[in-house]
């Protein structure tokens, strides 16, 4: 009998602005932010295609949004994913600011 693959897990990846979502240890996927004093401005999640369809998107933003509001900060959901996933989980809304010109005039100085 073959054992179960272990379950995916979510880490930090601070040094490199971005939550990681493991897979027998291999990165399956990351959602990227920068912070803005006291937002977390998340611009983009990707998940491997050989990892598409797991459900992995969901628990990678799910699990960096819950870090989010522990550490006391702000979401602001540039990336369309996690744009989509706030819509369908009211829970953040109270950490949750809007994208406007100045949030998207900022982030495009810190991305070159």
């Amino acid at each position: 009998m073959s054992q179960p693959s272990p379950a995916p897990t979510v880490q930090w990846a601070d040094a490199k602005h971005r939550y990681e979502i493991l897979v027998d240890g291999k990165r399956a996927g990351l959602t990227a932010y920068r912070d803005r004093g006291e937002q977390r401005v998340f611009y983009h999640t990707e998940i491997d295609d050989a990892f598409a369809g797991q459900g992995l998107a969901s628990r990678l933003v799910q699990e960096a949004l819950t870090d989010v509001r522990e550490s006391g900060k702000r979401i602001v959901p540039v990336c369309p994913y996690v744009a989509k996933f706030l819509k369908r989980h009211e829970e953040f809304a109270d950490i949750t600011d809007p994208v406007t010109p100045d949030v998207l005039q900022w982030l495009d100085t810190q991305l070159g």
